[in-house]
Formats: C-alpha cells, structure tokens, sequence
C-alpha cells in the first residue's frame, strides 16, 4: 500500500507525557458508529486516531492527532504509523479497533506494545471461518457440513458427496464478499481459485438465518436480541434490498439465545461483544439451531444505532472497554428484558457503482408507516468507495414498534417507495 499519509490535528502539545496516557484508535467510519468521546476523556488522555481518507470526517474534533492510511487492515502500514505517534505520544497503553476488519491488525499491535485486551489468538477463530467450523464442530454442535476449498476439484469432491448446491466462501472477509453459491460443475468452472483468497465449502442450508447480538460473559448471553433477515446479505451484494426486524416470538427468542450462548461459549471463554448468524428451523420437536458463522464485534448496519436509541446499552462501548482489557459496564435491567419495543433496519444498495454522484433522493422519515430515523446522502453529494460496505449505501432506515409484524410492515413500506438515483464517477471525475 505505500506509506501512510499524514496529517495532523493537534489540541495540545505533542509530547509524551508519563502522566497522560496515550490511547491509538484504528477507525475507519464517517457516522457516529462509536461515540468515542463517552469512551475515553480525551483531555486525561492523547488520544490518536488512524483512519482513511473517507474516515477522517467521523473522527473526534478532540483527537491528539490523525494519521491518515491508504487501509486500516494494512497491518505494516498501521504498524508504521503508531510507530511514529508513539514518538510524539509515548507508547500506547491500548490500541483500539472495532470494525471486523481491523480487529487483528488492533490485536497484532496490543501484543507488539504490551497492551491488555484481546489477543490474536482470541480474535482468529471469530475470523477465520474454518478454525471457526472446527471450533463449532468439536463441541458437537450443529453447523452445515464444511471442508476447506483450496481447489475447484476439493469443491466437486465435496459436492459429490454432499451434493449440490454448495456455497463457497473465503475463510476470512466480511460483508458477504467472496461469497458465491455454486448450483453445479458448470458454475463452478467460472470461479477462478487462483485469484481467491482461502476459502472454504458447505453444504447450503435453507432455512431463514438471523442475527444475534449481544455480550456474552461468564459462559452465557447477558443480554442478546435475535433478529430475522428480511433478504439475505449475499442478495444485497447483487442489487437486493437488505432488512432485519427483532423477533418476538418468544419460544424463538428463547430457542436462539440457549443455542446462541452454547456457539459463542465454543469459541470464547473471555467476554466478548458478538455477532452471530445462526439458521432457524422449525419442526415438530421445537425449535433448532444450526451456526453460520459470528465474530466478536458488534454488528454492521443499524445494529449499533437502534441499541442505544432502544434498548439502552452501547455495544460499541462494550466492545471499546474490552480491547482496553476492561470489564464492560453492567448491562441495565431494561437492556436485558427482551420484551421490549421491537427493532428493526432497512439498507437499499447503492444505486450505481460506486463512486457515484447521487441525483434524486426521497426521505422517508415521517411516513406512516416509516423509519423513525435515517441516513441519507443529499442530491449532489458523492457516495465513495470505501471499505465500509454497509454504511456507504443507496439509504440507511432505522425502524421500531410494538411488534415484529408492525416493524416488518413499516420496512416493506419504505422498501416499496424509497427512491434513489445516482451518476457513477470516474476517478479522473473525483
């Protein structure tokens, strides 16, 4: 990637000063994903920040100082770059990195300067989705059958096993890139495995999939909401609208979070923020799970927006506190009750390749049905090309009521009369 481009934003002096620890931040969103500033008093502590280009504007005003990167998961160009902020600021007592893409780049950085917090060895099984299978599988847990995929002949050796279709995927990526379902010998001929990165197959399995969030801590889910898919993350990356509503059955939610802590208690012994997907089938003995895949962070979309809006209780702040190597606050009472109001979120893709130059926009905020919150660019505006899949969309919608139906209803609706269009831009254009 080449070395990093600087920039400073300076609030106080640069100087190490033994009293005033200093605190590195791998960030690399433009909304207010995390709120920092309710996570680390930046007067006690310089605080500095490493983000991108399109990152920098989501980057605290009180920040010690930005250094600007062509990719935060660049682990010798961050690695270079806390070098050189530690020459202003001392070494970093943390080094904090909460999008899923950084999170090993963070914890390869917290074991070069001896900081607490996770490690990765911790991290790589939430990455890496073979060790992660393992890991599931040893515990004789239910997953889809799996093996690793390093050719297209180890593919039709497994289909033949198992049949098709199979879904391939690479062993480490986030957003559903690299992902591609194979219906048989044909389509597997066109994916070219020399240009993959390492990947993995399974057997596909077609029940609904949701989502799990929450903290999981001394071997159960201490607070957790379960959320159907409306679509599927795949289909988003090929045009799809993408939505997710809380589920309020409660023989499901119940179901999904004793599976959800036996997947998660698999995979980690120490707290962890968590993301889970997991398959849910109904049958005449009740309801069954079977895993997907998870990480240890807190999930894309709306997901870190409608907790704190709705549930009260900042995952992000939670993630935050454990890459400091502290102890999440408690989680409140009302955050832990799952009979709450219901949540729910809608992402339209975005409406040209990116980067784009967006023409029309029609806000929905304030529609009955509609979202009660929503993140939209303006006419005139450039949606970039940035790492940060989810967040740089055709729209953004955050949804709540007294019921799954009501949420769902809302969602459809503003999926129905959304509208957005969009001019693509050449890079010579930017």
């Amino acid at each position: 990637m080449g070395s990093p481009v600087s920039t400073f934003v300076t609030v106080s002096s640069p100087a190490a000063d033994p009293a005033r620890p200093h605190v590195v931040v791998i960030h690399r969103w433009r909304d207010s994903y995390a709120h920092y500033l309710d996570y680390l008093d930046h007067d006690r502590y310089f605080v500095t920040y490493i983000t991108t280009e399109v990152g920098e504007v989501g980057v605290p005003a009180k920040a010690a100082e930005v250094v600007l990167v062509p990719a935060t998961d660049d682990l010798a160009v961050v690695r270079s770059a806390v070098a050189s902020l530690a020459q202003r600021y001392g070494a970093p007592s943390a080094v904090v990195g909460l999008k899923e893409d950084d999170l090993l780049v963070a914890a390869e950085l917290r074991v070069e300067w001896d900081c607490p917090g996770q490690r990765p060895e911790e991290l790589l099984p939430f990455r890496d989705k073979l060790l992660m299978a393992q890991a599931v599988a040893a515990e004789g847990l239910p997953l889809p059958t799996f093996a690793p995929a390093p050719d297209s002949d180890s593919v039709m050796a497994f289909a033949g096993e198992h049949g098709w279709p199979v879904v391939l995927k690479p062993r480490i990526g986030s957003s559903s890139e690299g992902v591609v379902v194979i219906d048989g010998p044909a389509e597997l001929a066109e994916v070219h495995f020399e240009t993959r990165s390492p990947s993995i197959v399974q057997v596909r399995n077609p029940h609904p999939i949701y989502h799990v969030d929450g903290l999981f801590r001394d071997g159960r889910t201490e607070v957790f909401r379960a959320s159907r898919y409306l679509n599927t993350c795949l289909g988003f990356r090929t045009g799809d609208v993408l939505g997710s509503v809380e589920e309020d059955d409660p023989a499901v939610v119940a179901a999904v979070g004793t599976w959800a802590s036996r997947f998660i208690g698999a995979l980690a012994a120490d707290p962890v923020v968590f993301h889970l997907e997991v398959f849910v089938e109904r049958t005449d003995d009740g309801i069954t799970c079977s895993f997907l895949e998870t990480g240890a962070r807190v999930g894309g979309a709306e997901i870190p927006f409608l907790w704190r809006d709705i549930h009260g209780y900042d995952l992000m702040e939670a993630a935050f506190r454990i890459q400091l190597g502290e102890a999440p606050h408690p989680v409140p009472d009302e955050a832990a009750d799952a009979a709450g109001a219901v949540a729910g979120w809608l992402l339209v893709p975005a409406p040209a390749e990116r980067p784009c130059r967006i023409d029309l926009v029609t806000p929905m905020v304030g529609r009955d049905p509609g979202p009660y919150a929503e993140s939209l660019l303006q006419a005139g505006e450039v949606l970039p090309l940035a790492d940060a899949y989810y967040e740089h969309v055709g729209g953004r919608f955050r949804f709540r009521g007294h019921s799954s139906a009501e949420v769902e209803a809302a969602i459809t609706a503003t999926a129905t009369d959304f509208k957005v269009t969009a001019e693509p831009l050449s890079p010579a254009v930017l």
